[in-house]
């Protein structure tokens, strides 16, 4: 077994390899760069080696800086984790000609499956289901039209070298062919500096679902059967499962077996996946293998009882797989939600920023957080705005469902925006709950964008009750106060008002026994807490039954959080309320005649000048954040008054980049 081991990543998954290396025995050598010099995987790990500036192209993406780290430090091996250079070919050469040993396949099944026209070949050819499509690269746009033409609408333009969602479109009609080709062929270009693009037919509401595949080097293949992967947004995974809801014993035991086959037809060693799109009637096609760990690997790990990473680095260092077939077991349910710095509110805009509170829930039998980050931790510009994965698991899928919403609740986040409000939403969404779900479904629930009015409230009351148990325990303590003259003592009302939303609830909270009996509007809870001033999470028993909320005081108001649903309240005396009504309220500026970035990023191509006249529906530039192409159209006709950005420079949120007329 190896001493010593360097992982060539950063954030979650670097953490998550080190600690299996720690269990082990191994030292660890981790790599940084300027940006990450204080972070999480660097304190934990043995050893750590800078390796650039900030971008990636700088630092994380450089092999050979990575290899003259693992000859300083003596690292025998390499796990590359999920990302960067974990599916480059060149890298594993690189480290192989130097004698270091790469925790994955060889190159050869790198280079095979990492081309999605040549790995489509040799999957057919190795009796893999595949989708019907053309596999040889498609020359221009009025090419792309002929073979779509062909295949027949809709179809799925992809890039031969893409991944992560990057140079994909789907094409309805001619119009949305050629500029989906342009669209794919450029992102692929920036993503990946390979332009070739191939189209196969668009299976219709699609499940994804993939194979979990494990082998070693004495010839050894089996799966550790599948993950539910079909709650996407923009092609990138937001929740995954194991098992699937929707496989039965007989479909999940033909999709292994071809999974196996591949496998075996590219010489596999080490752990890979096997992408499978899956339609209504179950049958299922082959979309792609990834030649690594994959960011979901927990939940597989959850209901099988393997460490993943621990057989990744026993297979490199020439050891038997320890188990055969038959040993697989499937036991129980396991979920992931991605957690994001990003603002659902705003078409899912990343964040960027420090975490001035960073409390993930409490780990247990049924809840496992994967984190690279923590409190006083950057979201830096440069990288993947991940936060964490938050994995829960239960003996059902209800179960996994029940402690994922809860866990979700007791996630506190605070210096950046993000995504905990969209998770709760879609965790509790009847179609997730019910496992009637595709790869559409967030398009299909959300056509026009994720929107508070999206969060799902089981009782709009609560906020209010909660937000006047808070102001109580507050005025209570106040009245404390020493020094008071006798006679003139400070006394607590038990009437209020609570404004929501510029709606008002009159509350009474009285004290009763060791908790409050509030009445709202007429209907009368029992609430009994002993959260304490300045503790982020409420844990209340309302009439009987637990729940968890979130608080925080802002000046004269209380900001209430619970099942993704936020509310702002106030809480003021009846008179104080009848007051209130005539305070001013500050109009928000006009900004209706800018157009504003929508995100931070590159102003790749700006189409318009001063004084032009923009038809609705046509371009007036292309934002590139995260290496996808975003195109800003007008949404009517429009005369351009100035243009106030130069194409090339880098925008900030919200930053105007035209001013109409």
């Amino acid at each position: 077994m190896f001493k010593k081991i360097l992982i060539a990543n950063r954030g979650e998954i670097a953490c998550r390899v080190i600690k299996t290396a720690r269990k082990m025995g191994i030292k660890t050598v981790a790599v940084y760069s300027d940006a990450d010099r204080e972070a999480m995987h660097v304190r934990m790990a043995d050893e750590a080696v800078r390796i650039g500036p900030p971008p990636s192209a700088q630092s994380y993406l450089l092999i050979d800086a990575i290899v003259d780290a693992c000859r300083k430090t003596g690292a025998e091996a390499v796990h590359p984790g999920y990302g960067f250079l974990s599916e480059r070919t060149a890298f594993a050469g690189a480290l192989e000609k130097a004698g270091i040993i790469f925790i994955g396949p060889k190159p050869h099944a790198i280079t095979a499956m990492g081309d999605k026209i040549a790995s489509k070949r040799l999957a057919a050819a190795a009796g893999v289901n595949t989708i019907p499509g053309y596999t040889d690269i498609i020359r221009d746009s009025a090419h792309a039209v002929e073979v779509a033409r062909d295949i027949g609408y809709p179809v799925m333009l992809k890039a031969s070298a893409g991944g992560g969602g990057k140079g994909m479109r789907v094409a309805r009609n001619d119009a949305e062919c050629r500029d989906g080709f342009e669209r794919a062929s450029s992102e692929a270009q920036a993503s990946f500096g390979d332009s070739r693009v191939f189209a196969e037919k668009y299976i219709e509401e699609p499940r994804h679902i993939e194979i979990q595949v494990l082998a070693d080097a004495h010839g050894n293949t089996l799966y550790l059967n599948e993950r539910e992967c079909s709650i996407q947004r923009r092609h990138q995974k937001v929740i995954e499962e194991a098992p699937s809801p929707f496989l039965d014993a007989k479909t999940r035991k033909a999709m292994g077996e071809q999974a196996v086959s591949l496998a075996k037809a590219v010489q596999y060693e080490s752990a890979g996946t096997v992408e499978f799109v899956v339609d209504q009637q179950r049958n299922f096609y082959f979309l792609e293998m990834n030649t690594r760990l994959q960011v979901e690997h927990p939940v597989t790990e959850l209901v099988t009882g393997l460490d993943l990473v621990e057989l990744m680095i026993r297979v490199a260092a020439g050891e038997k797989l320890p188990m055969t077939q038959k040993d697989v077991q499937l036991k129980g349910w396991a979920m992931e939600a991605r957690v994001y710095a990003e603002d659902p509110f705003r078409n899912f805009l990343p964040s960027i920023g420090r975490l001035v509170r960073c409390q993930p829930p409490a780990e247990g039998a049924h809840v496992r957080v994967d984190t690279g980050v923590e409190e006083g931790s950057e979201v830096s510009m440069f990288y993947d705005p991940m936060i964490a994965k938050l994995i829960t698991s239960g003996d059902t899928r209800d179960e996994a469902i029940t402690h994922m919403v809860n866990a979700l609740d007791e996630y506190v986040i605070r210096g950046v925006a993000h995504n905990i409000s969209f998770l709760n939403a879609l965790i509790q969404l009847p179609r997730f709950k019910e496992g009637r779900m595709s790869t559409n479904l967030i398009a299909e629930e959300y056509p026009d964008g994720f929107h508070a009015a999206d969060v799902p409230r089981e009782n709009p009351a609560l906020f209010a009750v909660m937000a006047a148990v808070v102001n109580r325990k507050f005025l209570d303590r106040a009245a404390l106060v020493s020094g008071q003259l006798p006679s003139h003592e400070r006394i607590v009302g038990d009437d209020y008002v609570v404004i929501v939303n510029k709606e008002s609830h009159k509350v009474v909270v009285k004290p009763s026994g060791k908790g409050w009996l509030v009445t709202h509007e007429g209907r009368k809870y029992s609430v009994a807490t002993s959260w304490k001033f300045g503790e982020p999470l409420l844990y209340a028993d309302i009439d009987g039954r637990s729940a968890c909320f979130q608080v925080e005081r802002l000046a004269s108001r209380y900001r209430i959080s619970h099942r993704g649903a936020q509310v702002d309240a106030q809480v003021l005396t009846p008179r104080g309320a009848e007051l209130s009504r005539h305070m001013l309220v500050k109009a928000p500026p006009n900004l209706s005649k800018f157009l504003l970035s929508p995100m931070p990023g590159l102003l790749v191509r700006l189409a318009v000048k001063a004084g032009q006249e923009v038809k609705a529906g046509e371009e007036i530039c292309v934002v590139e954040a995260m290496k996808m192409e975003n195109r800003l159209c007008a949404l009517d006709d429009v005369t351009i008054a100035k243009v106030l950005v130069t194409q090339g420079q880098s925008l900030v949120v919200d930053q105007p980049i035209v001013e109409f007329k």
